[in-house]
């Protein structure tokens, strides 16, 4: 079975020490919902992180 993965949304936001903490918790709580977050550095300034929204 294959599975896809859509990104529904990107955007770059201030690095914080706790988005991980968000996103964490976003993933948590809407998993049900096929739903999926993700953080990175960004590639060309690593003051930014891109936070991604995912369905699965």
């Amino acid at each position: 079975m294959e599975s896809k993965i859509d990104v529904l949304s990107t955007v770059t936001v201030e690095n914080s020490g706790d988005l991980y903490k968000l996103v964490d918790t976003l993933n948590r709580t809407l998993k049900r919902e096929n739903l999926m977050f993700g953080l990175a550095l960004d590639a060309e300034d690593e003051t930014k992180s891109v936070f991604t929204i995912y369905r699965t």
